[in-house]
């Protein structure tokens, strides 16, 4: 069995930070309302997530890319219905 390699940690780091914002996501889209979201809250992770993906290109870190990449575009789901479905 292979060592458990930083890399490695942070696929499982970043997929677990990834994945915890999934419910978020899918109580949007069942209940069609975001009423409890907070838009500022959105926003700042965002913003929190672009600086991420930024430094994971600027270090060529393929963890922090992706998983970065994934959560901004569930937080990206979530802000477009704020919109859509206030």
């Amino acid at each position: 069995m292979s060592k458990l390699t930083p890399e490695m940690l942070g696929y499982v780091a970043g997929f677990l930070t990834t994945v915890s914002f999934v419910p978020q996501v899918l109580q949007v889209y069942r209940t069609r309302t975001t009423q409890g979201v907070s838009t500022g809250m959105l926003v700042i992770f965002g913003l929190g997530l672009i600086a991420w993906l930024w430094y994971g290109v600027w270090i060529d870190s393929p963890p922090v890319i992706v998983t970065n990449s994934v959560t901004l575009a569930l937080v990206s789901l979530v802000l477009v219905a704020k919109w859509r479905w206030p």
